[in-house]
């Protein structure tokens, strides 16, 4: 891994992933999904697939999910079973380890924090209802979720455009109050996702990558690509194989590279607890 830039500006706004970030429901998403395979007699969700639908908006990973599934059900069979499901196992959600003094530790710091999620806004309900205090620490103008208007169709993560909008959510705040605004390398962005990496990259902001385990050991050899938004693009060729091979089609979007191997604007970490905040000029941490 490659050391970080001596000359980058301190950290001043963190902008966070939620699932598989902040708590454990990429395992729940999993745990639906494979009751319905079962059920219709199909193999469990492999990683290599499941690294494609995460941090994409729900109708784009649901049409990459459709097309590997191929399962013998209506479409709508398939959404009303795992929203059920979905809405039995979203609310034992948990933090991840780490996540609550993290984001405490941030804020007692004067970081301004903002949510950058591909949940809409009945899942994220249904995943933090009952974590209402640790979400706090995201005010309500600075959380930005999936069905965000703000958002146009077709740019969610991969594209930049929900950490565009989460900085500008806190930059409009501190105009408000004739605050200096924060750029983009003042940025650090959390991340689980290969998408969501790509995102970051290309929104021209620092990364955090805390993968889960089974992600890191599909990516495994390629952990560069991934820091410098490079391996997305290699996903979605396998992406476009697979929806080719179903007839749904469709060719991927241009994708700009938004970074180079071991430039020092990412970190890869195995998890959020003891975070280094002096290596990003956090504080006095």
């Amino acid at each position: 891994m490659a050391a970080l830039r001596p000359d980058f500006p301190p950290v001043r706004a963190c902008l966070f992933d939620m699932d598989g970030l902040l708590l454990d429901t990429e395992d729940i998403y999993t745990l639906c999904n494979n009751v319905i395979l079962r059920e219709c007699n199909r193999p469990d969700l492999p990683w290599n697939i499941k690294a494609q639908l995460q941090g994409r908006p729900g109708p784009e990973a649901g049409e990459i999910f459709h097309a590997w599934a191929q399962l013998p059900i209506p479409r709508a069979d398939y959404i009303r079973k795992n929203t059920e499901l979905q809405r039995k196992h979203f609310p034992s959600a948990q933090p991840l380890p780490g996540v609550p003094d993290l984001l405490k530790t941030l804020a007692e710091n004067g970081v301004q924090l903002a949510l950058a999620t591909s949940s809409h806004t009945a899942n994220f309900k249904l995943k933090t209802s009952h974590l209402t205090e640790m979400f706090r620490a995201f005010p309500e103008p600075q959380r930005v979720l999936g069905d965000d208007s703000r958002i146009p169709p077709g740019k969610g993560k991969p594209a930049p455009d929900i950490y565009l909008l989460a900085l500008e959510t806190i930059n409009s705040g501190l105009r408000k109050k004739g605050k200096r605004e924060i750029k983009r390398e003042e940025c650090l962005v959390f991340e689980d996702s290969v998408p969501g990496v790509e995102a970051g990259r290309r929104a021209g902001m620092r990364v955090i990558w805390c993968p889960h385990p089974q992600l890191l050991k599909e990516y495994k050899g390629r952990e560069k690509e991934v820091l410098a938004g490079l391996a997305n693009g290699g996903g979605d060729v396998q992406v476009k194989e697979v929806m080719k091979e179903a007839a749904v089609g469709g060719e991927g979007k241009g994708r700009g590279w938004p970074g180079r191997r071991d430039d020092g604007w990412a970190e890869l970490v195995s998890s959020l607890a003891d975070f280094p905040y002096s290596r990003y000029g956090i504080g006095g941490v």
